[in-house]
């Protein structure tokens, strides 16, 4: 897959993950990008070693959806732990 696939995938697993797990968040569509980049391969690395399977196949494939949601839920979670404290105000 090319890099504009990348992107798009990217672009709608973070949307997706952040329509599954509604919230307020700090950052925006760059964020929601990079979030979905990144979860993309997260998945497609942990399909790998957990199921032994290539989870990431093209771009049309479920499977590849399905490992760049999940890894974008896992990535957002994290995400939402690290920065969570920092958008509390302090009374």
């Amino acid at each position: 897959m090319g890099i504009i696939a990348w992107i798009v995938i990217g672009l709608l697993a973070g949307l997706i993950a952040k329509a599954l797990l509604p919230g307020k968040d700090p950052g925006g569509f760059i964020i929601t990008i990079l979030i979905g980049i990144a979860g993309g391969l997260l998945g497609g690395w942990l399909g790998k070693v957990i199921f032994g399977v290539d989870s990431i196949d093209g771009f049309f494939e479920l499977s590849t959806w399905i490992a760049a949601i999940v890894g974008s839920l896992i990535l957002l979670v994290l995400y939402r732990l690290v920065t969570g404290g920092r958008n509390r105000s302090r009374a």
